[in-house]
């Protein structure tokens, strides 16, 4: 549940509002977090552990007897029992309307600029990516040929049903992500072709092995496709450390390399070759 969603259902009980201001040193998170606290539950975290519990009870007592505003200057060493050695000054005040809309006014925006991620293929491995990849914060979209596949997925992930799939990935947004696992190997080549051809893909994966790379690798070079833009094609998905064919192990390591691709660095991941045949 996001914040602004729980302001809103929890504000007639009275919340406090619990934010790191300042973060020093080595921290459970950074300057910005914050989170919820209510008589009864809680939304969001400033990292757990002992520092989480001693804000939080602080922030109940306030509920408990209407204390104003509070601010906390806390080392993160032994006498608090975490071991991360740096500090965090923390804010503690009751949630007003402002405050609230604020709230979701920053949501709306940080939804608005998640890096797009465009699934090809609504098959087993295409279903467990989309739902690894539901509660991160990407804009993802499924998108399939085919009808009657995409039902009972997570309600933030698109789904959308093209005849011909390669025209959302010649229109999709400059620097997006597309992973390429469709239920046909001429529809994967013409997919990635296309992500590649545009030059501002942000990562470019496909599902496959080593011969599915070497195949498609000499199909795109002979249509005219640039030698320079396969070391930005990423094939398998997910790596080759990990032989482990399972739709929902691949999502998992596909889901990982994401994050650091458009979380991290914000470089395209290097092209691998192995094993995962198709398991879409």
């Amino acid at each position: 549940m996001s914040l602004s969603t729980f302001l809103a259902a929890h504000r007639r009980e009275g919340i406090v509002l619990v934010r790191i201001e300042t973060a020093e040193g080595s921290t459970p998170r950074e300057a910005g977090a914050t989170m919820a606290v209510g008589a009864r539950a809680i939304a969001g975290t400033i990292g757990g552990g002992q520092l989480e519990f001693h804000c939080i009870d602080f922030a109940r007592q306030m509920l408990a007897t209407g204390a104003t505003d509070q601010r906390l200057d806390i080392p993160l060493g032994p006498q608090m029992g975490q071991c991360c050695g740096g500090r965090v000054r923390v804010s503690l005040s009751h949630a007003t309307a402002a405050e609230i809309a604020l709230i979701a006014a920053s949501e709306k925006a940080e939804a608005l600029a998640r890096p797009p991620v465009l699934i090809f293929g609504a098959g087993h491995t295409g279903r467990a990516l989309a739902q690894a990849l539901a509660p991160l914060p990407f804009a993802v979209s499924l998108i399939d040929d085919r009808d009657d596949v995409m039902s009972g997925l997570p309600a933030c992930v698109t789904c959308i049903r093209m005849a011909d799939p390669v025209d959302a990935a010649t229109s999709a947004p400059e620097g997006s992500a597309f992973v390429v696992l469709s239920h046909s190997h001429a529809l994967d080549y013409r997919l990635a072709e296309a992500a590649l051809a545009r030059g501002d893909a942000a990562y470019v994966g496909m599902i496959g092995s080593a011969t599915k790379r070497a195949r498609f690798e000499a199909s795109f070079l002979r249509a005219g496709g640039r030698r320079e833009a396969l070391a930005r094609f990423t094939c398998p998905i997910g790596g080759a450390d990990v032989d482990d064919k399972r739709p929902e192990v691949i999502a998992a390591l596909t889901a990982g390399e994401l994050v650091r691709c458009l979380l991290g660095s914000r470089q395209p991941a290097k092209g691998r070759r192995s094993r995962h045949e198709s398991a879409a």
